[in-house]
């Protein structure tokens, strides 16, 4: 039997009020997101990948069309259940690595941070061993390169437990061999059976999808289903 998809859209729109009038960010896109492996949002800058990404990270409410996380309607949840779901399944990480974290902790304190919002525990150098960052826990921030910063970022998300990641546009800041690092990260991560999310441009990235999404202008041109090799 076919395991269900973690996020359904159906028919999703967002429009933004401008002083030249209605925008719209996304339109009529229908996507099923399985609950393991990698789904890509690919396509050029303005095509609407990130704000669907903003939209199944609940950070966005859609204008029109459902959107069901394991089923559930999320449009009929509640402030408070949204903030929740948010808390306890959702990890997000943003394309400037800087963002990601605190820079008046050390690199063990942020996952102890991340854990601890989650409202559970995490073993710290556990889990810079399992992201190539062993030794590095009593590490300033700034002691790290960007790529370094980035999979610190992904490590938060494992910190909290997170069931589904997303990543919009990840490697988009990074110099080559810091964005090789996160690429690692992300083969991890789909390896040890998480569901992850990334909206990107990078090619490189998104040869990393055993589904891309297409979108253009705000619109869903097509999904790719690939076999990826072993």
């Amino acid at each position: 039997m076919p395991e269900k998809p973690i996020f359904s859209l159906r028919g999703i729109g967002v429009d933004y009020q401008t002083p030249a009038g209605v925008v719209t960010g996304v339109d009529d896109v229908s996507l099923d997101v399985p609950a393991r492996g990698m789904t890509v949002l690919a396509g050029p800058s303005g095509s609407g990948k990130s704000t669907l990404l903003r939209v199944l990270g609940l950070f966005e409410q859609p204008a029109r069309g459902t959107l069901t996380f394991q089923g559930a309607d999320v449009r009929k949840l509640k402030h408070r259940e949204r903030r929740a779901l948010r808390r306890h399944h959702l990890g997000l990480v943003f394309q400037n690595p800087a963002d990601n974290l605190l820079g008046y902790l050390t690199v063990a304190e942020n996952l102890h941070a991340a854990a601890e919002a989650a409202g559970t525990e995490c073993n710290a150098e556990d889990i810079l061993g399992q992201l190539g960052l062993h030794g590095t826990g009593g590490w300033k921030i700034t002691a790290l390169s960007g790529g370094q910063q980035q999979r610190l970022a992904f490590g938060c998300v494992l910190a909290a437990r997170s069931t589904v990641i997303l990543a919009d546009e990840p490697t988009s800041q990074l110099d080559e061999a810091s964005a090789d690092l996160v690429l690692d990260t992300l083969r991890y991560l789909v390896d040890q059976d998480f569901a992850v999310l990334a909206a990107s441009h990078d090619e490189r990235l998104i040869d990393l999808g055993s589904r891309v999404a297409r979108l253009h202008k705000g619109a869903l041109e097509g999904v790719e289903e690939r076999e990826l090799p072993a």
